[in-house]
C-alpha cells in the first residue's frame, strides 16, 4: 500500500469492550468515504491480558477487511510495556507512526467522537482550510447543527479548568481536553523529545509548545456523547490537573525548545497560535 499521509493514534488502557466497536466502525467509514490515506495506530497501555487480547484482535480483523478491500488505510497494534497514561501512549504512538506522514493525532478509544466526526477533521487536512492551518482541534462547544451529550458536573468542572489554562498558557481555546486533535508533522515531529506529560496534561503540553512555535491552531465544533465509563476519578482528578497546570507552566518557562523546521515563505505562520473557529 502507499505510505499514509495522517497518523491517528488511539490510546487504549483497558479498552476491550468499547474499542472493538469503535475500530469497527472506523473501518466502515473509511472503506465506504473517500479520505486521504491514514494510518490508525492503537497503543494499548499496559492493559490487562483479557482487555488487550480483545484490543489487538481487533485491530487484526480491521487490517484483514482493509487489505480485502485493497484499502490504502491500515491499522497498526503496539503495545505499552507497561502502563504509563494516555499522553505517554500517544508518544509512543507518534514515535510508531510511518515517517511520511504529513499529519500526526490522536483519538480517544471510547468512541465518544464518532468515526464520521473524525472523518471529517481528516477530510479538513486535505482542504484549503487545512493548508493553512497546523493544528485542527476538535471542541464540544453546542452550537446550531452540532450535538454534545456531557454529564453537567463534567461539563461545569472542564469550564473551570479551561477558565485556569487560559489563565496560565493564553492559548484562547474554548475546550483544551476534547480528544481529538491533528498536528502537522513538520511542527510535532521536533518536539516530541521535550514533552514530558504522561496523561491528560499532554493536550496543553503540546498546544503550549506549538504557540511558541507559531502554529496556526482552528477548534472545529464537533459531535460528542458521553457514553459513561470514564477513568477520570471526580474531584480527584480535577485536583491533580489543576496542580499540574502549575507544574507545566513552571517547566515551560524553563525550556528551551529546538528551532521550528524552514518552511518557505508561502507556509510562513503568524506569531501564536488562535483558538478561534467554528468550522
Amino acid at each position: 500500500m502507499d505510505e499514509p499521509v495522517i497518523s491517528v493514534v488511539i490510546p487504549a488502557y483497558n479498552e476491550g469492550q468499547r474499542l472493538p466497536r469503535f475500530v469497527g466502525e472506523l473501518t466502515r467509514v473509511f472503506l465506504e468515504r473517500p479520505a486521504p490515506p491514514v494510518e490508525f495506530i492503537v497503543v494499548d497501555d499496559g492493559s490487562r491480558p483479557e482487555h488487550a487480547a480483545l484490543q489487538r484482535a481487533c485491530v487484526e480483523e480491521a487490517q484483514s477487511r482493509l487489505t480485502a478491500k485493497g484499502a490504502q488505510h491500515r491499522f497498526t497494534y503496539v503495545a505499552a510495556p507497561r502502563n504509563q497514561g494516555k499522553g505517554s501512549a500517544i508518544r509512543l504512538g507518534w514515535r510508531s507512526a510511518s515517517p511520511s506522514a504529513t499529519w500526526l493525532g490522536f483519538v480517544d478509544a471510547d468512541g465518544a467522537i464518532s468515526a464520521e466526526e473524525l472523518h471529517r477533521l481528516v477530510e479538513l487536512t486535505a482542504s484549503s482550510t487545512g493548508r493553512d492551518t497546523d493544528v485542527i482541534a476538535g471542541s464540544r462547544i453546542l452550537m446550531a447543527g452540532r450535538r454534545v451529550v456531557r454529564n453537567l458536573h463534567r461539563h461545569l468542572q472542564g469550564r473551570v479548568f479551561a477558565t485556569l489554562t487560559d489563565s496560565n498558557f493564553g492559548l484562547h481555546f474554548y475546550d483544551t481536553q476534547c480528544g481529538v486533535k491533528l498536528i502537522r508533522a513538520a511542527l510535532l515531529r521536533p518536539l516530541l523529545d521535550v514533552l514530558r506529560e504522561e496523561r491528560w496534561l499532554l493536550d496543553i503540553e503540546l498546544l503550549a509548545l506549538l504557540k511558541r512555535q507559531g502554529a496556526r491552531a482552528l477548534e472545529v465544533p464537533i459531535d460528542w456523547e458521553d457514553f459513561g465509563g470514564s477513568k477520570v476519578i471526580p474531584g480527584l482528578d480535577g485536583l491533580r490537573m489543576f496542580w499540574g497546570l502549575i507544574q507545566l507552566r513552571r517547566r515551560l518557562e524553563r525550556l528551551s525548545l529546538p528551532a521550528p523546521a524552514p518552511r518557505s515563505a508561502q507556509e510562513a505562520l503568524p506569531s501564536s497560535v488562535t483558538g478561534s473557529g467554528t468550522r
